[in-house]
Protein backbone atom coordinates (compact mmCIF):
# COMPACT_ATOMS: atom_id res chain seq x y z
CA UNK A 1 0.00 0.00 0.00
CA UNK A 2 1.23 3.49 -0.83
CA UNK A 3 2.70 5.02 2.35
CA UNK A 4 0.70 8.19 1.74
CA UNK A 5 -2.60 6.35 1.88
CA UNK A 6 -4.48 5.99 5.14
CA UNK A 7 -5.51 2.46 6.11
CA UNK A 8 -9.23 1.75 5.82
CA UNK A 9 -10.78 0.18 8.92
CA UNK A 10 -14.30 -1.22 8.88
CA UNK A 11 -16.63 -0.81 11.85
CA UNK A 12 -19.61 -3.15 11.89
CA UNK A 13 -22.86 -1.21 12.26
CA UNK A 14 -25.63 -1.59 14.78
CA UNK A 15 -29.24 -1.40 13.60
CA UNK A 16 -31.45 0.61 15.93
CA UNK A 17 -34.80 2.42 15.86
CA UNK A 18 -34.66 6.22 16.05
CA UNK A 19 -37.09 9.09 15.77
CA UNK A 20 -35.91 11.84 13.42
CA UNK A 21 -38.01 14.96 12.78
CA UNK A 22 -41.03 13.15 14.15
CA UNK A 23 -40.60 10.09 11.92
CA UNK A 24 -39.81 6.62 13.26
CA UNK A 25 -36.88 5.09 11.37
CA UNK A 26 -34.52 2.14 11.61
CA UNK A 27 -30.91 3.08 10.91
CA UNK A 28 -27.48 1.45 10.72
CA UNK A 29 -24.97 3.39 12.83
CA UNK A 30 -21.71 3.35 14.76
CA UNK A 31 -20.55 5.03 17.95
CA UNK A 32 -19.01 8.32 16.90
CA UNK A 33 -16.12 7.71 19.27
CA UNK A 34 -15.01 4.65 17.26
CA UNK A 35 -15.05 6.79 14.11
CA UNK A 36 -13.24 9.69 15.79
CA UNK A 37 -10.59 7.58 17.54
CA UNK A 38 -9.69 5.70 14.37
CA UNK A 39 -9.64 8.89 12.29
CA UNK A 40 -7.38 10.56 14.86
CA UNK A 41 -5.10 7.52 14.68
CA UNK A 42 -4.66 8.06 10.95
CA UNK A 43 -7.27 5.68 9.53
CA UNK A 44 -10.25 6.05 7.23
CA UNK A 45 -13.16 4.55 9.20
CA UNK A 46 -15.95 2.89 7.18
CA UNK A 47 -19.23 1.76 8.73
CA UNK A 48 -20.29 -1.66 7.43
CA UNK A 49 -24.02 -2.51 7.35
CA UNK A 50 -24.08 -6.08 8.64
CA UNK A 51 -25.91 -8.19 6.08
CA UNK A 52 -25.20 -11.64 4.63
CA UNK A 53 -22.13 -11.51 2.41
CA UNK A 54 -20.58 -8.49 4.14
CA UNK A 55 -17.34 -10.46 4.57
CA UNK A 56 -16.75 -9.94 0.83
CA UNK A 57 -15.82 -6.34 1.66
CA UNK A 58 -12.76 -7.33 3.68
CA UNK A 59 -10.47 -7.34 0.67
CA UNK A 60 -10.75 -3.53 0.63
CA UNK A 61 -9.94 -3.12 4.33
CA UNK A 62 -6.76 -3.05 6.37
CA UNK A 63 -8.50 -3.55 9.71
CA UNK A 64 -11.82 -4.44 11.34
CA UNK A 65 -13.54 -3.31 14.54
CA UNK A 66 -16.50 -5.33 15.85
CA UNK A 67 -18.18 -3.35 18.66
CA UNK A 68 -20.55 -4.10 21.50
CA UNK A 69 -24.20 -4.91 21.03
CA UNK A 70 -26.90 -7.46 21.89
CA UNK A 71 -26.42 -10.93 23.33
CA UNK A 72 -25.18 -13.73 21.10
CA UNK A 73 -27.65 -16.52 20.26
CA UNK A 74 -26.67 -19.36 22.64
CA UNK A 75 -27.71 -21.92 20.01
CA UNK A 76 -24.45 -20.99 18.29
CA UNK A 77 -22.52 -22.53 21.18
CA UNK A 78 -24.91 -25.39 21.91
CA UNK A 79 -26.92 -24.02 24.83
CA UNK A 80 -30.56 -23.28 25.56
CA UNK A 81 -31.43 -19.62 25.97
CA UNK A 82 -31.33 -18.22 29.51
CA UNK A 83 -34.46 -16.21 30.45
CA UNK A 84 -32.32 -13.03 30.64
CA UNK A 85 -30.51 -13.55 27.33
CA UNK A 86 -31.68 -10.99 24.76
CA UNK A 87 -30.89 -11.95 21.17
CA UNK A 88 -31.58 -9.27 18.59
CA UNK A 89 -30.96 -11.13 15.34
CA UNK A 90 -29.45 -14.49 14.42
CA UNK A 91 -28.73 -12.94 10.99
CA UNK A 92 -26.56 -10.32 12.70
CA UNK A 93 -24.75 -13.04 14.66
CA UNK A 94 -24.00 -15.12 11.58
CA UNK A 95 -22.90 -12.15 9.47
CA UNK A 96 -20.49 -10.90 12.14
CA UNK A 97 -19.20 -14.42 12.73
CA UNK A 98 -18.47 -14.63 9.01
CA UNK A 99 -16.56 -11.33 9.20
CA UNK A 100 -14.56 -12.45 12.22
CA UNK A 101 -13.79 -15.82 10.65
CA UNK A 102 -12.59 -14.18 7.44
CA UNK A 103 -10.43 -11.74 9.42
CA UNK A 104 -8.82 -14.60 11.33
CA UNK A 105 -8.23 -16.65 8.20
CA UNK A 106 -6.89 -13.71 6.21
CA UNK A 107 -4.68 -12.22 8.93
CA UNK A 108 -6.68 -8.98 8.97
CA UNK A 109 -6.10 -6.87 12.11
CA UNK A 110 -9.16 -7.25 14.35
CA UNK A 111 -10.33 -5.44 17.47
CA UNK A 112 -13.42 -7.10 18.98
CA UNK A 113 -15.16 -5.18 21.78
CA UNK A 114 -17.66 -6.55 24.35
CA UNK A 115 -20.17 -8.52 22.21
CA UNK A 116 -17.45 -8.60 19.56
CA UNK A 117 -15.11 -10.44 21.93
CA UNK A 118 -17.87 -12.89 22.82
CA UNK A 119 -18.49 -13.57 19.12
CA UNK A 120 -14.75 -14.06 18.59
CA UNK A 121 -14.75 -16.67 21.34
CA UNK A 122 -17.89 -18.41 20.07
CA UNK A 123 -16.56 -18.39 16.50
CA UNK A 124 -13.49 -20.24 17.73
CA UNK A 125 -15.61 -22.90 19.44
CA UNK A 126 -15.84 -21.38 22.91
CA UNK A 127 -18.86 -20.82 25.14
CA UNK A 128 -20.29 -18.01 27.25
CA UNK A 129 -21.69 -17.53 30.72
CA UNK A 130 -25.19 -16.34 29.83
CA UNK A 131 -25.82 -14.45 33.07
CA UNK A 132 -22.67 -13.46 34.89
CA UNK A 133 -24.21 -12.59 38.30
CA UNK A 134 -25.01 -16.31 38.68
CA UNK A 135 -21.26 -16.96 38.42
CA UNK A 136 -19.74 -14.03 40.32
CA UNK A 137 -22.57 -13.47 42.79
CA UNK A 138 -22.84 -9.76 42.04
CA UNK A 139 -23.90 -7.17 39.44
CA UNK A 140 -20.44 -5.64 39.43
CA UNK A 141 -19.98 -5.96 35.68
CA UNK A 142 -23.33 -4.34 34.85
CA UNK A 143 -24.44 -2.26 37.82
CA UNK A 144 -28.19 -1.67 38.07
CA UNK A 145 -29.42 1.87 37.60
CA UNK A 146 -31.67 4.09 35.52
CA UNK A 147 -28.99 4.70 32.89
CA UNK A 148 -26.05 2.97 31.25
CA UNK A 149 -24.03 2.39 34.41
CA UNK A 150 -20.42 1.15 34.23
CA UNK A 151 -18.69 -1.38 36.43
CA UNK A 152 -15.10 -0.43 37.25
CA UNK A 153 -12.40 -3.09 37.58
CA UNK A 154 -8.62 -2.97 37.63
CA UNK A 155 -7.27 -5.60 35.24
CA UNK A 156 -4.64 -8.25 35.79
CA UNK A 157 -2.76 -8.31 32.46
CA UNK A 158 -0.69 -11.31 31.41
CA UNK A 159 2.96 -10.28 31.16
CA UNK A 160 4.29 -10.29 27.61
CA UNK A 161 0.83 -10.30 26.02
CA UNK A 162 -0.27 -7.90 23.30
CA UNK A 163 -2.76 -6.22 25.65
CA UNK A 164 0.07 -5.66 28.17
CA UNK A 165 2.18 -4.08 25.42
CA UNK A 166 -0.70 -1.76 24.49
CA UNK A 167 -1.09 -0.44 28.03
CA UNK A 168 2.41 -0.82 29.44
CA UNK A 169 2.66 0.06 33.11
CA UNK A 170 -0.55 2.13 32.98
CA UNK A 171 -3.05 -0.66 33.59
CA UNK A 172 -6.55 0.37 32.50
CA UNK A 173 -9.48 0.47 34.86
CA UNK A 174 -12.26 -1.02 32.79
CA UNK A 175 -15.65 0.54 32.11
CA UNK A 176 -17.82 -2.58 31.91
CA UNK A 177 -21.47 -3.03 31.05
CA UNK A 178 -22.12 -6.70 30.35
CA UNK A 179 -24.07 -9.54 31.93
CA UNK A 180 -22.43 -12.25 29.82
CA UNK A 181 -18.78 -13.28 29.58
CA UNK A 182 -16.40 -15.90 28.23
CA UNK A 183 -16.72 -19.33 29.83
CA UNK A 184 -14.79 -21.99 27.89
CA UNK A 185 -12.11 -20.28 25.81
CA UNK A 186 -12.16 -21.02 22.10
CA UNK A 187 -9.52 -22.86 20.11
CA UNK A 188 -6.37 -20.87 19.31
CA UNK A 189 -7.38 -18.13 21.74
CA UNK A 190 -5.70 -17.30 25.01
CA UNK A 191 -7.00 -15.22 27.93
CA UNK A 192 -4.64 -12.31 28.59
CA UNK A 193 -6.56 -10.15 31.09
CA UNK A 194 -8.93 -10.86 33.95
CA UNK A 195 -10.73 -8.89 36.64
CA UNK A 196 -10.13 -9.63 40.33
CA UNK A 197 -13.22 -11.87 40.38
CA UNK A 198 -11.75 -14.02 37.59
CA UNK A 199 -13.83 -12.82 34.63
CA UNK A 200 -11.97 -12.93 31.30
CA UNK A 201 -11.58 -9.35 30.03
CA UNK A 202 -9.24 -9.89 27.07
CA UNK A 203 -8.46 -12.70 24.64
CA UNK A 204 -5.91 -12.86 21.83
CA UNK A 205 -5.64 -15.15 18.81
CA UNK A 206 -2.49 -17.25 18.88
CA UNK A 207 -0.36 -16.86 15.75
CA UNK A 208 -2.39 -13.97 14.33
CA UNK A 209 -0.64 -10.61 13.68
CA UNK A 210 -3.32 -8.67 15.60
CA UNK A 211 -6.59 -10.23 16.76
CA UNK A 212 -7.56 -8.87 20.15
CA UNK A 213 -10.85 -9.05 22.03
CA UNK A 214 -11.70 -6.93 25.08
CA UNK A 215 -14.82 -7.31 27.17
CA UNK A 216 -15.08 -3.76 28.47
CA UNK A 217 -16.71 -0.81 26.67
CA UNK A 218 -13.65 0.49 24.84
CA UNK A 219 -14.82 3.59 23.00
CA UNK A 220 -17.04 4.85 25.80
CA UNK A 221 -14.17 6.41 27.74
CA UNK A 222 -11.43 8.81 26.64
CA UNK A 223 -8.86 6.01 26.44
CA UNK A 224 -8.10 5.50 22.73
CA UNK A 225 -5.00 3.31 23.01
CA UNK A 226 -6.73 0.19 21.67
CA UNK A 227 -7.91 2.09 18.59
CA UNK A 228 -4.35 3.37 18.04
CA UNK A 229 -3.02 -0.19 18.38
CA UNK A 230 -5.52 -1.36 15.73
CA UNK A 231 -4.49 1.55 13.49
CA UNK A 232 -0.80 0.65 13.86
CA UNK A 233 -1.53 -2.97 12.91
CA UNK A 234 -3.61 -1.79 9.94
CA UNK A 235 -0.71 0.37 8.72
CA UNK A 236 1.69 -2.56 8.93
CA UNK A 237 -0.68 -4.63 6.82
Amino acid sequence: MNAAKRPVVGITARTVPVTLQGTDLVVSLSLQSHVDFLAAAGCVPVVLPVRPGVEQLLDGLQGLLVPGGPDVDPALYGQERHPLTRVASTELDRAELALIGAALTGGLPLLAICRGMQLLNVGCGGTLHQHLPEVTGSDGHRPPGPGFEFGRHVLDLRAGSRIARVFGDDTPKTACHHHQAVDRIGENLTATARTPDGVVEAVEAVGHPFALGVQWEAGQTEDDRLHHALADAARQR
